[in-house]
């Protein structure tokens, strides 16, 4: 059985899907969200957990025969960022302490894209270095010591760290009006018949349809070997706004959106990430197109508010 902690957000509900669908069976935490989405009813063991509770976590092992673990349960940092890092550091370490203990096979954690900030190079691939850089949120310098902290801890353990260099993940489940990425807010503006704040056509940004990335993360669990310790998880290509533009044009001929030529800060590429090394080690290819990937998610919102 897999543990998904985090599993009723937005990235770990797909990863549930996605292992269930390739026939594993899976438990689930959840401490805030606790509503089971639709994909999932009837098919996932839920547990309510706060991850900063060791014994609860520990206590799992007396339910559950678990052999691997996706550690995907987070925070949002509030005003406080020592209560904030706490928090996650605590779960974190709780989790590493349960893989440790039950001796499982793989235990696969949530990094971020944000490691590679000031990498002049792209796309950013697994084996640049890590750069020292000033990092614009408090989640991104997390997620930025989870690796160093996964890989030491799990040393002679025999558990094998994955470290999952998740890109920009949105879909069904994401928070509508996503303060960490526009595309959310800008496809739920459309929705509602409002008019979208203009973009520039040609900026880019990392773009990977949730779904696609639970594919990916169950794929890093189900491989039976794995030669790195590192994968980028996204889609493996540049998305631009035009072409999420074209996306929602093509499905809402009605829907007024304007576009500004070029791009922001003048000509230049703009960073995502290469997933060479998760293809090659797994066979994972993204199912969703960025047309497909607007499309299915104008229809999921049809008849979900998230």
């Amino acid at each position: 059985m897999i543990l998904v902690t985090g599993g009723l957000g937005m990235i770990g509900a797909h990863t549930a899907k996605a292992l269930i669908d390739s026939g594993q069976q899976v438990v689930v935490t959840a401490y805030r969200r606790i509503e089971v989405p639709s994909f999932l009813a009837d098919r996932v063991i839920v547990e309510t957990l706060d991850v900063t509770d060791r014994d609860a976590f520990l206590g799992l092992a007396e339910r559950h025969s678990i052999t691997d673990i996706v550690h995907l349960a987070g925070s949002v940092p509030g005003a406080d960022p020592v209560s904030f890092f706490r928090t996650d550091l605590t779960g974190l370490l709780n989790a590493l302490d349960a893989a440790r203990a039950w001796q499982v096979r793989r235990f696969a954690v949530a990094s971020s894209l944000g490691v590679y900030l000031g990498r002049p190079e792209i796309p950013w691939r697994e084996d640049l270095a890590l750069p020292s850089a000033d990092l614009p949120h408090l989640i991104i310098a997390f997620k930025k010591a989870v690796e160093p902290l996964t890989t030491h801890a799990l040393q002679g353990s025999g558990v094998q760290p994955v470290i999952m260099r998740i890109g920009t993940i949105w879909g069904p489940l994401v928070d509508p009006e996503s303060p960490f990425f526009h595309l959310p807010p800008y496809v739920s503006a459309v929705l509602r018949g409002d008019q979208p704040a203009a973009l520039y056509a040609d900026d880019g940004f990392d773009c990977c349809y949730a779904p696609d990335a639970g594919r990916a993360i169950a794929s890093l669990i189900a491989t039976e070997t794995l030669r790195h310790d590192s994968y980028n998880v996204s889609s493996g290509r540049r998305a631009t706004n035009r072409e999420v533009a074209d996306a929602l044009r093509a499905i809402l001929p009605e829907a007024q959106l304007e576009l500004l030529p070029g791009r922001r800060g003048g000509a230049g590429d703009d960073p995502y990430l290469d997933i060479t090394r998760l293809t090659e080690d797994t066979g994972f290819t993204p199912a969703f197109d960025l047309p497909a990937a607007v499309a299915d998610y104008v229809a999921w919102r049809a008849d979900h508010p998230r």
